[in-house]
């Protein structure tokens, strides 16, 4: 390889955020660190515990000091420091149901501080979409709500807090998800409002974050034709540089969503995507949540040279793209040197306890004057409903109301049902007892809606319990916690034992 070549191999490499396999850093990593990789992601196949965190974090930085560690948390239903048990805080939606933007700065600077602690630099948060439209399959309780300024208000103090902890915030996916009914990982998204819509609602809260101060944006494998046409958004000059850049005046880091995603590597290739996204205006290409190995990241660095030799990438795009990935990893050595000595809620034990006074504060109570009383009277029985799994959220992510209400009620059962496993009467089980149904996203799935709808027919004193979004209401008590993280189960099951109290109830 030429001295040229090989400037540019180290330009490539810096622009690459790759993901690996291992509770430790692979000697690939190693080494590629010390040839110009500048920043690696972590993924929930990478955390036991803080402990252990804080090991692969020094490990990385003895090899670059200024490496950027990246993380995918956003201390609700998609965690990854808390993924073995569970987030111990709330998520977005639980977040602005309080509607407190001093809770939810409180709420991301306790975050910020356990990220910190353990070696994190930049977390792939907070979730900036407006949830427009409750069908959407695969944003729901990660964004704030479904009300731009709501969402722009906590978006903003989500930023300042993670920040004012020394860990860099990246809003997402712009230029919005909200409004769509098909998941980027699968396919391609389609957006289509018209740029006053768009300037209302999907914008307001980046315009937010920008003003903010946040240091990283997060690019979202979206077509929206009133922006661009042909391109998505991850590719598309008129929305990276034109939109983006130049009119709303975004100076710092945009990173790619995972470029593996079928939105765009099923129709471009993985390399023809990072290119193509590097042309565009992106500066760092988040890869490895699928391709986490070493022949990958050669892959990609090859051919991005090669795009650049033969003319497709311009030199001085990568060139730009590379430093400001530099800027970012300044800006996290200066602001880690500078934090305060927070501590946040450890990444095992007993969590958060910032994180569960706030889940406390976002349930809400539904009743018609029925029979229930809350709290229950004995051990219950607890059937929960498992929706099809989220790609973003994780499969082995714990969740549910069971397991917390029989540490409180001992004596409590509990059975899940998924799709075409539940029995006719699912809540059989609980005759003599009381009966409570766990369901997440009721509206959206109509075996579920079933399901819940034969055992009300049979016991119409169960209490529903929805850990999604709260868009059907049905029963004669209704439990909403805004979202299903542990934080949310365990506040959800204090109610129903009688361990809290509602105001009011």
């Amino acid at each position: 390889m030429s001295a040229s070549n090989g400037n540019l191999a180290a330009l490539a490499l810096a622009v690459l955020q790759p993901g690996f396999v291992g509770t430790v850093p692979p000697d690939w990593v190693r080494r590629r660190l010390g040839d110009g990789l500048g920043s690696v992601v972590l993924f929930s196949r990478n955390v036991v515990d803080a402990e252990q965190v804080g090991a692969l974090t020094a490990a990385l930085r003895a090899e670059r000091p200024d490496v950027i560690v990246a993380i995918d948390e956003e201390a609700g239903d998609v965690t990854r420091i808390e993924s073995v048990r569970g987030s111990s805080r709330p998520g977005n939606l639980a977040l602005g149901m309080v509607d407190d933007p001093a809770l939810t700065e409180e709420v991301a600077r306790d975050l910020g501080a356990e990220l910190a602690d353990a070696g994190v630099t930049l977390n792939y948060a907070p979730d900036a979409d407006v949830n427009s439209n409750p069908d959407n399959p695969v944003i729901g309780v990660r964004s704030f709500g479904a009300e731009a300024a709501l969402v722009a208000r906590h978006t903003t103090a989500w930023v300042r807090g993670l920040q004012s902890s020394g860990v860099a915030a990246c809003a997402k996916h712009f230029p919005g998800h909200g409004d769509t009914h098909v998941d980027s990982h699968h396919d391609l998204p389609r957006i289509t409002a018209d740029r006053a819509r768009l300037d209302a609602v999907e914008l307001a809260p980046f315009r937010a974050a920008v003003a903010a101060g946040v240091q990283a944006v997060m690019t979202g494998h979206l077509l929206v034709p009133a922006l661009d046409p042909q391109l998505p958004a991850t590719l598309s000059g008129r929305i990276l540089g034109g939109l983006l850049r130049e009119e709303m005046g975004f100076n710092g880091v945009v990173v790619t969503d995972g470029i593996e995603m079928q939105a765009v590597a099923g129709r471009y290739g993985l390399a023809g995507a990072v290119v193509r996204a590097l042309a565009a205006g992106a500066d760092a290409i988040c890869v490895g949540g699928e391709h986490a190995d070493e022949e990958t990241v050669h892959h990609l660095r090859d051919a991005i040279v090669a795009a650049v030799v033969g003319g497709e990438l311009p030199e001085e795009r990568l060139t730009e793209a590379a430093k400001r990935v530099g800027q970012l990893a300044a800006w996290t050595v200066a602001a880690r040197a500078a934090r305060p000595g927070l501590v946040g809620g450890p990444a095992d034990g007993a969590g958060s306890a910032v994180g569960l006074a706030a889940a406390r504060r976002a349930v809400r109570v539904t009743s018609t004057g029925g029979d229930v009383v809350l709290p229950l009277v004995g051990a219950a029985h607890v059937v929960e409903f498992e929706p099809p799994h989220n790609i973003a959220i994780g499969a082995d992510t714990p969740w549910g109301v069971a397991a917390p209400l029989a540490e409180l009620v001992p004596g409590t059962t509990g059975v899940r049902y998924t799709e075409g496993a539940t029995p006719t009467d699912p809540g059989a089980a609980a005759v003599g007892r009381p009966l409570v149904l766990v369901v997440r996203d009721l509206h959206r799935h109509s075996w579920m809606r079933a399901a819940v709808d034969r055992a009300l027919a049979t016991r119409p004193d169960a209490v529903v319990v929805e850990l999604g979004v709260p868009a059907l209401v049905t029963g004669e008590v209704h439990i909403a916690t805004h979202g299903a993280t542990r934080a949310a189960g365990r506040a959800a099951a204090e109610l129903l034992s009688g361990a809290a109290v509602m105001p009011g109830w």
